[in-house]
């Protein structure tokens, strides 16, 4: 996983779609989803992490793309 694109998908196989319509909160969403996920042992730690890195930064991109 290299997207939040890429997260929706890999999120989708597990039956999980997530649109708000806030970019911000949907990310924030998806990473609530993944640790549930990652604590069910579905998903790899290694996937986990990834994809949780991936969504942090884009919610502090996005975030400080609002503020200017």
């Amino acid at each position: 996983m290299k997207t939040v694109y890429e997260i929706q998908q890999f999120l989708k196989q597990f039956g999980t779609i997530i649109y708000i319509g806030d970019r911000v909160a949907d990310m924030e969403l998806m990473e609530t989803e993944l640790k549930e996920l990652y604590q069910s042992q579905l998903i790899e730690p290694k996937e986990y992490q990834t994809a949780v890195l991936i969504l942090r930064q884009e919610i502090q991109f996005q975030k400080e793309k609002s503020r200017r």
